[in-house]
C-alpha cells in the first residue's frame, strides 16, 4: 500500500510542478489545427467513398 500511495504522490507532483500546461491562446490553436485536419481527412474519405461507389455501380452495370 505505501508503494502505491508514493506513487500517487509522486504523479500528482509531476502533473502539478513538472509538466507544461498550454496556454488559451496555444490551446485554441491546436484545437483548430486538429479541426481543419478532421475536416481534411473526412473530404478525402468522401471523395474515395464517391469515386469508388460509382466505379462500382458502373462495373456491375457492364455485367448485367
Amino acid at each position: 500500500m505505501n508503494k502505491l500511495t508514493t506513487y500517487l504522490r509522486d504523479s500528482y507532483k509531476e502533473l502539478v510542478e513538472k509538466v507544461t500546461w498550454p496556454n488559451w491562446e496555444q490551446l485554441q490553436q491546436s484545437t483548430m489545427i486538429v479541426l481543419g485536419a478532421t475536416l481534411f481527412i473526412t473530404a478525402i474519405v468522401a471523395l474515395m467513398d464517391f469515386v469508388s461507389n460509382g466505379s462500382l455501380k458502373f462495373i456491375y452495370s457492364l455485367l448485367k
